[in-house]
């Protein structure tokens, strides 16, 4: 990668947008119905061409969640969305819901989103599964490239901080009622982190349990491909390449980061022929009118390709500690000084999960917490594995729903 490589990719981004409105128009033309070339194959070549370009070139902006109703004992609820805390690099969204008679009292459920390029949308069906079960909070976090450089730096302390803070609110408000935790991915390592601190300073806000899934936490347990091109490169290959200034006129102007279009290369890299396939059945599904099928890619690449940027300080301490060193599972991982000690952790309770076919988080590494966590009373542990499930398979999909979900509400009532 060049020095200028963000730059470079928002010239090519920028010079691209006459054809991209070129193409638009063109497939507005050749999809209107009265236009009579539509309704031939040539017109729905053009069309498919044109939407399948203008797909391939946009930037595509963060997702919503779209969760506006939920059924609580088979009566609808709606939802509405509300930021309850908020700090440069971050928001805590609560899912409220707007109960018509008195609300029944309700576990929390913190959920901690990836922060790894991705946007905490991409846990939308995570989210949509516990709403009838809990009171839902999600993070949100920041994409790098909006937050100005006058708000500070963001590291996995920092993280590590937030969510200690974060459990401190949730506590505050209701004493008495269960606050849950749930880390999906990367999140795994800094939740685990947090709670060991909670626990050995005594922090009376500690969650009732923490459920990590599909997460690195030792990485030297069933190693992927994105494992051992880390340890492979190392954290001084990482800082020489994959890290640029984020260029003018957006808001993070001048700050570092690790933009979110290196990570989507990667991902799109890992499974290409999967991926260009995707495409042509798109093109396919186009010409054939098939709105349903087309309906479905859509929504799945509209999130897939919205991506974020990470702080430069963030990514490279993450790929340090976690992918290189393995500092977790050694027992040697630092947070501001302090020694992260989980055999400190006594009083919360652990899940872990993990996908039999998981790509990106092997066999094993999210397991690792239980046996590093050995102070933990074996009663108030669980492991589950997924069958026939992937990485996203983890926390989304029909046997998310169907299997895993269920297992974690099982687990968390069973603690009381």
């Amino acid at each position: 990668m060049t020095p200028y490589s963000y730059q470079l990719h928002e010239i090519a981004y920028l010079a691209l947008a006459p054809a991209r409105a070129m193409s638009d128009a063109a497939r507005l033309w050749y999809k209107n119905p009265l236009n009579p070339i539509a309704h031939t194959h040539i017109g729905r070549n053009l069309a498919a061409s044109a939407e399948i370009f203008e797909r391939l070139t946009r930037r595509y902006g963060k997702p919503v969640f779209g969760l506006d109703v939920t059924t609580v004992a088979g009566e609808p609820v709606e939802i509405l969305e509300r930021v309850v805390w908020e700090q440069p690099f971050c928001k805590l969204i609560r899912f409220e819901r707007q109960w018509t008679s008195p609300a029944p009292p309700q576990e929390k459920l913190l959920i901690v989103a990836p922060m790894s390029g991705h946007h905490a949308t991409l846990l939308r069906g995570t989210v949509e599964a516990f709403l009838p079960y809990y009171d839902v909070y999600i993070t949100d976090w920041a994409d790098a490239r909006l937050v100005p450089p006058s708000a500070g730096h963001f590291d996995l302390d920092d993280y590590i901080d937030y969510l200690v803070d974060i459990c401190a609110v949730l506590s505050r408000e209701n004493d008495g009622i269960p606050l849950h935790t749930l880390g999906v991915c990367q999140p795994a390592v800094p939740l685990l982190a947090a709670v060991a601190l909670m626990e050995a300073n005594g922090n009376p806000h500690v969650p009732a349990s923490m459920t990590l899934m599909g997460g690195p936490i030792d990485t030297r347990r069933s190693p992927t491909a994105v494992n051992l091109l880390a340890e492979k490169r190392g954290s001084a290959w990482f800082r020489a390449n994959c890290v640029h200034p984020v260029p003018f006129p957006l808001p993070g102007f001048g700050r570092t980061v690790y933009p979110g279009f290196f990570q989507l290369s990667g991902f799109m890299a890992m499974n290409f022929d999967r991926h260009v396939s995707a495409h042509i059945d798109m093109f396919k599904h186009l010409i054939q009118g098939d709105e349903d099928s087309m309906d479905k890619k859509r929504e799945f690449y509209d999130e897939y390709l919205a991506v974020m940027d990470l702080t430069a300080e963030f990514y490279l301490q993450t790929v340090d500690t976690v992918f290189v060193e393995h500092l977790l599972p050694k027992g040697e991982m630092m947070h501001r000084g302090t020694r992260i000690d989980l055999s400190a952790i006594k009083r919360v309770a652990l899940m872990t999960v993990e996908g039999e076919k998981d790509d990106i988080s092997g066999i094993g590494q999210t397991l690792a917490a239980q046996d590093l966590c050995e102070n933990i009373p074996d009663k108030r542990k669980m492991h589950y594995e997924q069958a026939n499930v992937g990485h996203y398979g983890v926390f989304n999909g029909s046997r998310y729903r169907a299997e895993v979900a269920p297992r974690i509400r099982a687990f968390h009532a069973g603690l009381v």
